[in-house]
């Protein structure tokens, strides 16, 4: 067989292996949480642009959620703002807020946009604050010590949870051509704006629209076991075992946290996928082995 017979056979392969998963998801809501690497790395934000943008041409509606913690971490260096961290938590004043909002409203949601109509698609840029479809509260975070009789409240300023989301602006942006792209800024009650974790903001607004699935895009490679092997398939039961027996700690416990919440209120399945891997979004969805770790309430090895 010729080079280019043997690339044209490739091709038709991966089309082929494609076809029922565009038939399965057509019509479908599909949250993507965008961050990591994917977002810095050039490569990597060209073929994430060109996946989602393919998403919409077949019939999916995919909804982009994404964060910028390192594109803020990188202005406030620069604007000589010291940033604080608890619990993982940027401490966020109103000088700093203002930041957040000029990063994640204006720089990194833009780029996200541009790049997406530069490659064929028609997307719109949203903050939670439009339309106030984002209702925020304060984070209530706590420490307590063995010694302490009662817990220490910390506040760190205009961090926020996600109250309530009004879907209405969201439905009406992916009923059309157009994919929304989502900067997790809220609004509270008192008028203040407030930062949200993307992650969180993605479960939520998937659980909302009933996507058929939420993709939450890391720097690892998925779940692993104790043994540094990645773990593809999870069925609920598998991973709240899997955190009672330490085997999932750490940062990736909010994540696999997400998922949990997401696919226990309706949300088909959740994958936590491998942003450094080119095409990952792809990947996951249209082929047969993915890139990441599937969790559903369904056996662990069906995708």
């Amino acid at each position: 067989m010729s080079l280019d017979l043997k690339a044209a056979s490739n091709i038709a392969t991966v089309l082929t292996e494609a076809l029922p998963y565009i038939q399965r998801f057509s019509g479908k809501t599909i949250v993507v949480k965008y961050g990591g690497n994917a977002m810095t790395d050039e490569t990597l934000k060209n073929s994430f642009a060109r996946d989602i943008v393919l998403m919409k041409l077949v019939g999916m509606h995919p909804i982009v959620v994404h964060g910028g913690g390192p594109q803020i971490g990188s202005l406030l260096e620069k604007l000589g703002i010291k940033s604080d961290f608890v619990q993982g938590m940027r401490v966020t004043s109103s000088e700093t807020m203002d930041v957040v909002e000029m990063v994640l409203g204006g720089l990194v949601n833009k780029e996200i946009v541009s790049l997406l109509n530069k490659n064929g698609g028609k997307a719109i840029g949203l903050t939670g604050k439009d339309g106030s479809f984002i209702r925020a509260r304060k984070l209530k975070m706590s420490h307590q010590t063995p010694e302490m009789q009662e817990p220490e409240i910390i506040d760190i300023g205009h961090v926020g949870e996600v109250e309530s989301i009004d879907p209405q602006i969201i439905n009406m942006i992916t009923n059309s051509d157009f994919i929304p792209v989502i900067a997790p800024i809220g609004t509270g009650e008192d008028g203040m704006s407030y930062n949200i974790n993307a992650d969180l903001v993605a479960g939520k607004l998937a659980q909302l629209v009933g996507a058929e699935k939420l993709l939450l895009l890391t720097n690892i490679a998925g779940v692993q076991d104790q043994q540094g092997e990645v773990l593809t398939g999870l069925s609920t039961e598998q991973v709240q075992d899997l955190i009672a027996d330490g085997t999932i700690h750490g940062g990736m416990l909010p994540k696999v946290r997400c998922a949990l919440d997401a696919v226990s209120s309706g949300v088909n399945s959740a994958q936590i996928i491998d942003g450094r891997v080119p095409h990952a979004v792809l990947l996951e969805i249209f082929t047969n082995k993915g890139v990441g770790t599937q969790i559903s309430n369904r056996l662990a090895h069906v995708q």
